[in-house]
This record gives structure tokens, C-alpha cells and sequence, in this order.
């Protein structure tokens, strides 16, 4: 068994893998920049090690300081977070040669999916469908219009290396097709280091619909059911819930039980999520991240597996402790990114804490490393704070959630907790009835008092 584990990376989630790590009697490394010396998880670690400046490609993007820490403080094990290096497969094949367990999937695993060309046909074969569109890399733009005129317009240009909505362009007819792939390439290019693009059918109003998966080295694999993550901006997301209300059980479980096989045919091992577009009952893979997702409580409040938890104990080669038949769905969940921003502009707002309460009560988790007195710097990322509650069906959820919100306390810097209160009081959210593009149409209209 894993006796101790290094967290590569910061904030709440360092804070998430440090508690699992203490429930399971695991010693905990916390490595952090000289911006994060006085972080939660960095005070509430079994040891610390500093690994350099606020600049992430210093610190917590400088795999070589990681491993360095690890091996200085004898850990046997590097768990990634999400983010930074999480899906990094040069960093995970650095750590298992330096007979460090990585926890999560293999390198080759990440690689495949890191490649979102690679990764369509690799699912595809593997029986899950896909959105129509080119069949692999586009190379040029003749070859883009000639691929447009087979699926149909509107369509979509994507990075084969992006995410996080980079590299991506929506070309509407054939008149904006040259500007869609010439700008598509040019940011694949400037973002990732690769310009190459691959072209899909666009949907109109689709869900966003993601499937939690975990799978060991024994060949067991069972999937937690669905998250829907459709409230989005800026190909960010913002809000999710568990299960989705655009589901019934029976899409449920057969989205589920599609990429259950699929993952057992292609050896996965370790939590993955499966992300794909809804529309008109037709489900269609986009991509797969094969790391932990920032959203994974509300699978957990409705299942209760400790998703980190089984991530540790498949890395050290145990299997999973419980069939797909043991899974059982209870209730309704919601998550709340809370970020350090102005609610509506969405600008930063780094700065120190002031007054700071979290809401509790039955249902109710906060998983944040934040505290009265700390000061959010202005170098990374600008989520705080999760605010996670669970209720026996949708509407309790609700309810309970829109308490909670009224209790959360963050005074000295502006948070998205208004825009979070906003979107209790809207009919359509209230109603289930959105898609990935509501959101931004929403934050486009005057709100009001909050």
C-alpha cells in the first residue's frame, strides 16, 4: 500500500487529496510556491517543500522541482490534482521512472486522449459514438471546405492539442469558413504549440453531459452515473449537477453501460470522466479527461464513493471494493464554482480575506482552502471554494442551496456568489431547461438587486 503521497498541486484540491490521504493513514507531502507559504493545505500537510516562485512554470508547472521534492521527502506516490501537470504524460512517465507511483492512468492513456484527433477514433472504435465530422486532422483549407460541405454547416473547428475553449471557432456558412480555420490554427499554434485542427457538425442547443468512470488493473470497471455541466461561459463551467434533469434512468444507464465496455476495451485504469454533447436524445463524445474533475463532490454526494479514495488504492494495485450492481444513486446534487471575480465582467479580484463564514446544515460541503486573514493571489486560477449540497430530489436541492448561498460569507474581495443567487431565482435553471449557451446569454441581461 502507498505510505505516502505527494500532491503536486494547490488550493482546495491539495486540500481534498490531503483529507483522503489522512482517512487512509497516508502520510502527506504539500509542495508549494512562495505566493502559497501560507496555505491551508500547505499548513495542514504532514511536511511542506518549497518549489519555487509564483510563476507556474516555476513551481507547479516544473516537473523536475516535483519529482525533486518527492524524492527528497521519500514519497512513494504523486497524486497530480487536477490541472497543472495532471494530464501531462511526459510528467506521468517521469514519475514511474523514477519508481514513484503515479495515481492515475498511464501515460499511453493520457497521451491517446491528450490528442483529441486520436482520441475520437479510439473511441469511436471503441462503440461510443461521436459528433460527424472530418476524420482526423484538416490540413488545409480546401480539404476543411470539402469537409463542410459533407457534414453541413454550421461547424466547428477545434485544436487536435486545446482545451478550455482555445483553438475553437464556429464558422456559420461557407463565407466564414477561411477566417474560422485560419484563426483556429493560428491560436491552436500560439496556445499549445500545435496548430493542428480537426472539424465537427455544430449543435445548436445541446447539454453538456459528462460520465464519471472508475476502473482498476484487474479489469474491473463501473461507471457513478452522469454529471451535467451545461452551465457554462467561456467554455467554462460554472455550476453542474448530478444527475442531470435532461436524463431519464434509462438514458442513464445506457450511456453508462456504453462507456463502461468501452473503457474495459481499451485497458483503462484510474477515475476518467467521458464528456459528451446532448442533443434531441443523441449522445455524442467530444472529449475524455483522464485525471479528477473539479465537479467530482456532486458524484460523490450521490453515490458516496470517495472518488480520491479509490484513486489512491487502484495506484497501489488493489482492486475496486464493489461492483456496478453495489452503486446506488440517492438524491440530487449541485456544485457552485465560487471564483474570485466580479460576478458579472468576470474579472479577477485577487486580495486579502476579510470576514469569512461557510454555510453548513444538513447536505451542505465546502471544500476551500480559504480562511479569514489569507490573501488570494493573483497568479493562478481564480476559484476559491466549491460549494457543494445534496438534497432527496431536485427541488430540496435547490432550496438547500439557495440557503446556503445566503449564508456564505467571502467579505474583502467580490465573488461569484451573486451570480450563483442569480441563478437560484431563474425560471429556466429552476425548470432544468438550459443549454451550454444560457449562461452567457443570461450574464449578458440586467440582473437587478442581488
Amino acid at each position: 500500500m502507498i505510505e505516502k503521497v505527494l500532491i503536486a498541486n494547490r488550493g482546495e484540491i491539495a486540500l481534498r487529496i490531503l483529507r483522503a490521504c489522512r482517512e487512509m493513514g497516508i502520510q502527506s507531502v504539500a509542495v508549494h510556491s512562495t505566493a502559497d507559504a501560507d496555505a491551508m493545505h500547505v499548513r495542514l500537510a504532514d511536511e511542506s517543500i518549497c518549489i519555487g516562485p509564483p510563476a507556474v512554470r516555476e513551481s507547479y508547472l516544473n516537473p523536475h522541482a516535483i519529482i525533486s521534492a518527492a524524492t527528497i521527502s521519500n514519497a512513494d506516490a504523486i497524486h497530480p490534482g487536477y490541472g497543472f501537470l495532471s494530464e501531462n504524460s511526459d510528467f506521468a512517465a517521469m514519475v514511474e521512472e523514477h519508481a514513484i507511483t503515479f495515481i492515475g492512468p498511464s501515460p499511453d492513456h493520457i497521451r491517446l486522449m491528450g490528442d483529441k484527433i486520436a482520441a475520437k477514433k479510439a473511441i469511436a472504435d471503441a462503440g461510443i459514438p461521436v459528433v460527424p465530422g472530418s476524420d482526423g486532422e484538416v490540413t488545409s483549407l480546401r480539404e476543411a471546405q470539402e469537409t463542410a460541405e459533407r457534414i453541413g454547416y454550421p461547424i466547428l473547428i477545434k485544436a487536435s492539442a486545446g482545451g478550455g475553449g482555445r483553438g475553437m471557432k464556429v464558422a456559420e456558412d461557407s463565407a466564414g469558413l477561411e477566417e474560422a480555420y485560419l484563426f483556429s490554427r493560428t491560436e491552436a499554434e500560439q496556445a499549445f504549440g500545435n496548430g493542428a485542427v480537426y472539424m465537427e457538425k455544430f449543435l445548436g442547443h445541446p447539454r453538456h453531459i459528462e460520465v464519471q468512470v472508475l476502473a482498476d488493473s484487474h479489469g474491473n470497471v463501473v461507471h457513478l452515473g452522469e454529471r451535467d455541466c451545461s452551465l457554462q461561459r467561456r467554455h467554462q463551467k460554472v455550476l453542474e449537477e448530478a444527475p442531470s434533469p435532461a436524463l431519464n434512468r434509462t438514458q442513464s444507464d445506457a450511456i453508462g453501460e456504453t462507456v463502461t465496455h468501452a473503457m474495459r476495451a481499451i485497458g483503462y485504469k484510474s477515475a476518467g470522466t467521458i464528456e459528451f454533447l446532448f442533443e434531441d436524445g443523441e449522445f455524442y463524445f467530444i472529449e475524455m479527461n483522464t485525471r479528477l474533475q473539479v465537479e467530482h463532490p456532486v458524484t460523490e454526494m450521490i453515490c458516496g464513493v470517495d472518488l480520491v479514495r479509490e484513486m489512491i488504492r487502484v495506484a497501489s494495485g488493489a482492486p475496486l471494493g464493489f461492483k456496478q450492481s453495489d452503486i446506488r444513486f440517492h438524491g440530487h446534487a449541485m456544485e457552485c464554482r465560487i471564483n474570485a471575480e466580479d460576478p458579472w465582467s468576470f474579472n479577477p479580484s485577487p486580495g486579502q480575506i476579510g470576514d469569512y463564514h461557510a454555510p453548513g446544515g444538513l447536505g451542505v460541503r465546502v471544500d476551500s482552502g480559504i480562511y479569514s486573514g489569507y490573501a488570494v493571489p493573483p497568479y493562478y486560477d481564480s476559484m476559491i471554494a466549491k460549494l457543494i449540497v445534496h438534497g432527496t430530489n431536485r427541488n430540496e436541492c435547490l432550496m438547500r442551496l439557495r440557503r446556503a448561498l445566503g449564508e456564505f460569507v467571502i467579505d474583502g474581495i467580490s465573488t461569484s456568489i451573486p451570480l450563483h443567487q442569480a441563478l437560484m431565482r431563474a425560471p429556466d435553471f429552476m425548470n432544468g431547461d438550459y443549454d451550454i449557451h444560457w449562461l452567457e446569454a443570461f450574464v449578458g441581461e440586467p440582473q437587478g438587486e442581488t
